[in-house]
């Protein structure tokens, strides 16, 4: 019982659950997104199945530490760049994220076309498929971070644990206030695709200072918080 009064046991876990709320809120965004394609009734429940779904995917990952390392091992030489395991899932986890976000942009674009548009809902499963997929993306990114910062697994179970259960509180007002501003939603859809480049550059070894990114995105967030300040009608 001697990291009960360990304080550095404490901070590691403060740091390591801040970091893994911070490292959650694309994964957040993600699942907001593709939730919102669904009937209304189902929504709160595809965000609900997700969320717990990244937490699992993550212990799972955490329990399999032998496996994590196996992963960063290089597989191939391609025109004298390394690849590896983790390398192959950033790249095609990337691309992927590249391609939806396109693909939703371009939906948001036709929506506001000429026409009547029929809104087409996606079934449960392949919402569910498709952020599963993404949890196993954004969990192998977040799940190497806590190994680099924490050698205790109990430490890093319980920072996932207390993230997601933070995540799921917090799902539901970020998804109603991305789906009630069109131009919020935009920008999420933007940083979507900021994040799908910044995977597949870490697939090629090419880093991005995390900090230069997350500084870009909440300057970003900032200034449309402004702008639908301004828009917002004064009050008679």
């Amino acid at each position: 019982m001697e990291w009960l009064t360990d304080p550095q046991i404490w901070i590691a876990l403060a740091t390591l659950t801040a970091l893994e709320i911070v490292l959650g809120i694309d994964n957040i965004v993600f699942i907001s997104i593709l939730a919102g394609k669904l009937l209304l009734e189902s929504q709160n429940k595809a965000r609900q199945i997700g969320l717990l779904l990244a937490m699992v995917t993550r212990i799972g990952l955490l329990l399999s530490l032998s496996w994590i390392i196996r992963l960063t091992a290089p597989l191939f030489t391609v025109l004298d760049q390394e690849i590896s395991g983790r390398d192959l899932i950033l790249i095609a986890g990337g691309l992927f994220l590249l391609a939806k976000s396109t693909y939703e942009i371009h939906g948001k674009l036709e929506d506001h076309g000429p026409g009547v548009k029929i809104p087409v809902h996606p079934s449960f499963r392949s919402v569910i498929v498709q952020i599963l997929l993404l949890d196993i993306v954004f969990s192998l990114d977040s799940v190497i971070t806590a190994v680099g910062m924490v050698s205790q697994i109990w430490v890093m179970v319980t920072a996932v644990i207390i993230a997601v259960v933070f995540m799921i509180l917090f799902a539901a007002p970020i998804s109603g206030f991305v789906d009630r501003h069109p131009t919020v939603k935009m920008l999420a859809l933007s940083f979507l695709l900021l994040i799908g480049i910044t995977l597949v550059a870490e697939g090629l070894d090419q880093h991005f200072p995390k900090g230069y990114i997350y500084f870009a995105m909440a300057f970003s967030v900032f200034v449309e918080m402004l702008n639908l300040r301004l828009r917002k009608p004064a009050a008679p």
